[in-house]
């Protein structure tokens, strides 16, 4: 990939020249957290049980691709919510939750274009599937939260799929989507934040970093480091 080039103010464009036409793709997929919301939802479950520091610093060195096992490392983080109650998980989603700036605006803007919207996350279907409905996206897949008696066990519940939505099963949810609605690969967008979206990036045709870590941000073909999500319609134009 060639050299990085600052295209504006805190967005940068490798790879490709810009602009490019959002009608030519047919896909765009969304890590959740960090991405297209403002928090990571496992480190505000765990504030309910006085545990957020040490669950938010295992989440850090895992976006960062410090922690090379995913699936325990989000084991490890879940074990530390037992006991944590649905109304806390509800109290996260209505008063910590929000959408990034821009989400709303992008996500209606690649609908309007005739795109496809994928959610796929390492988070929680409890959010994910409101965020879904919320924005009317077409496909979401993320991990479920194991509840008894309206309290987390601290436990996952293994899916169809497999049991955990790590890097690689991402990349296979973006591959599948295409092939669900008949486009390549090419003509996915993928945007991601942290190491466990860079096999998904790298399926895509494009692959965005929005306020990324490093490694990822590196990896991208465009980078958003200042303002919304959809500073993307900057570089590919509706």
């Amino acid at each position: 990939m060639s050299s990085p080039i600052e295209f504006a103010p805190g967005l940068t464009v490798q790879g490709f020249t810009p602009p490019l036409r959002l009608r030519d793709f047919k896909l765009i997929a969304f890590d959740m957290d960090s991405t297209l919301i403002n928090i990571e939802c496992v480190d505000e479950i765990a504030d309910a049980v006085g545990r957020k520091a040490e669950v938010a610093a295992i989440t850090e060195a895992a976006m960062r691709g410090e922690i090379s096992d995913f699936k325990e490392s989000l084991r490890r983080r879940v074990a530390l919510l037992e006991g944590v109650s649905v109304d806390h998980l509800e109290q996260v989603y209505r008063h910590r939750l929000q959408l990034n700036p821009g989400a709303a605006e992008l996500v209606l803007a690649c609908k309007a274009a005739g795109l496809k919207v994928l959610l796929v996350s390492g988070g929680f279907t409890f959010f994910a599937e409101r965020l879904r409905d919320r924005l009317a996206l077409d496909f979401a897949r993320s991990n479920r939260l194991d509840i008894q008696d309206g309290r987390l066990t601290g436990r996952l519940i293994n899916q169809s799929w497999g049991d955990i939505c790590d890097a690689a099963e991402k990349r296979r949810t973006l591959l599948e989507a295409c092939d669900l609605i008949g486009c390549s690969p090419r003509q996915a967008i993928a945007m991601g934040d942290g190491a466990n979206d860079l096999e998904m990036m790298a399926a895509a045709g494009l692959s965005v970093a929005y306020r990324a870590k490093p490694k990822v941000r590196a990896q991208a073909h465009v980078a958003i480091d200042m303002g919304g999500l959809d500073r993307l319609l900057e570089v590919v134009q509706p």
